[in-house]
């Protein structure tokens, strides 16, 4: 029955999921057109409030490629080529694989999302060229699926907002400890359900071995050929320079002597920045020289025109959905049939629809916040429940949001249509997880 399932959501999906820019080009038409007949915006004013948000993400967009491009180079590095084939080599079967890949992605993605997303992908490339006969498809959706459990972990935006002095909504709710929101009983139960539960699923959703669809990219042994390829270098000063190992020493030593110092002020503390400039500077020191850097940048550059596209066109519809209203209007509808016991669940689902349209944490953050929080107030529930609902909402419909897959999508080598069929029976899953949750605590 499982089986039948996933394969007709598979069947689905690739029948019917256009391309990932596709995708966000019909986003922004239906809010263009909700945000007219829903809300009585003019035309004119929608178009006004998509080009004032289309360039809203330049710095998140920027920050995205270089975490892809850092990972990826870092990845081809020797050392972690090493590291990703001794910790692939625990699998030995299909099953296995998928299971793996699954717990890797769940535990990375739970320490920090960028981390996770880069390292999960890598190792699906690293099980497919070792693992026979395993679905390529299915591997890199259990990769990606590991992302469901990011906002309940250790760098979720919004328990760590609300836990700063001064946030947006102090007024409000006061500053909630973590010990309430990313590591209350309620989120630990789900993140550790969901680690329990999401590989099994998958390891059911393997496909039948005429229908499995194996990895035909480059195998572990012409990388390491490519790898080993002799650098020319000839007597000028400039080759010299490229090919040497102490200007890679000596600029690595600069960002590592930075992080050291920067965990041991503010401990083990990972954003954005932290994770890229780590990769960075572990990419040069691993790389030896400055070419063989620079020339696996230049590889992994390539990775990344789908983010270089498509999210503008993301921030333009959150410039839509926000300016508009739209987006208050879908929060206020689930209130309108909330009760004290409903109103944490609906506000996770009124977060889960919004993410499609809103897929920034931060920006979510932004927009239902304000609204949801002092309903709760109003209601005696939870600011800390409520909190993460919003989050939880958040991260739940990722899954079936091709914005957050296109760095595993990347370096994968696939399309949004090749994981999205096993990503919806996940999304069903993970959601009646994180649905008890919020109805049992």
């Amino acid at each position: 029955m499982f089986q039948a399932l996933t394969n007709a959501s598979v069947r689905m999906v690739q029948r019917y999921l256009p391309d990932a820019f596709l995708f966000a080009v019909i986003l922004t038409f239906l809010v263009f057109v909700a945000g007219i007949f829903i809300n009585g915006k003019t035309p004119m004013e929608m178009v006004n409030y998509w080009g004032g948000g289309f360039w809203s993400l330049l710095s998140f967009t920027m920050q995205m490629v270089l975490i892809l491009i850092t990972g990826h180079t870092l990845a081809s590095t020797n050392i972690c080529k090493r590291g990703l084939n001794a910790l692939g080599s625990l699998a030995k079967t299909p099953g296995q694989a998928i299971v793996l890949v699954t717990l890797v992605s769940c535990v990375a993605n739970w320490i920090n999302w960028g981390f996770g997303l880069v390292i999960s992908a890598l190792l699906a490339r690293v099980l497919a060229n070792q693992v026979e006969k395993v679905d390529y498809r299915l591997l890199v959706a259990s990769a990606y699926g590991g992302f469901v459990v990011w906002h309940g972990g250790l760098a979720g935006s919004v328990p760590l907002t609300i836990a700063t002095e001064k946030h947006s909504l102090e007024n409000i709710i006061g500053v909630i400890p973590t010990t309430e929101t990313m590591f209350s009983p309620m989120n630990l139960t789900i993140v550790a359900a969901i680690m329990i539960v999401l590989p099994i699923v998958n390891r059911f959703m393997m496909p039948a071995e005429k229908d499995t669809i194996v990895f035909a990219g480059e195998g572990i042994a012409q990388q390491e050929m490519a790898a080993a390829t002799d650098y020319a270098v000839d007597n000028t000063p400039a080759s010299k320079m490229e090919n040497s190992r102490l200007i890679s020493i000596l600029v690595s030593a600069l960002g590592i002597i930075y992080l050291v110092f920067y965990f041991a002020d503010k401990g083990f503390k990972l954003n954005l920045d932290v994770v890229i400039m780590g990769f960075l500077f572990l990419g040069i020191l691993l790389h030896g020289t400055p070419r063989k850097f620079l020339d696996a940048m230049n590889e992994a550059v390539k990775t990344t025109t789908g983010i270089v596209v498509q999210f503008p066109f993301y921030a333009g519809i959150i410039g839509m959905m926000t300016a508009s209203g739209l987006a208050a209007s879908i929060s206020q509808w689930f209130i309108s049939i909330s009760t004290p016991t409903t109103f944490p669940l609906f506000t996770f689902w009124s977060a889960g629809l919004l993410n499609i349209f809103i897929p920034s944490g931060g920006g979510q953050w932004a927009v239902q916040g304000p609204i949801m929080l002092p309903v709760a107030t109003e209601l005696g529930v939870s600011h800390a429940k409520v909190a993460m609902a919003i989050a939880w909402g958040d991260a739940w419909t990722n899954l079936i949001q091709p914005f957050w897959a296109l760095p595993v999508l990347a370096l994968a080598g696939l399309g949004a249509r090749d994981i999205m069929g096993y990503c919806l029976m996940m999304l069903i899953v993970t959601g009646a997880i994180i649905s008890l949750g919020f109805l049992l605590f």
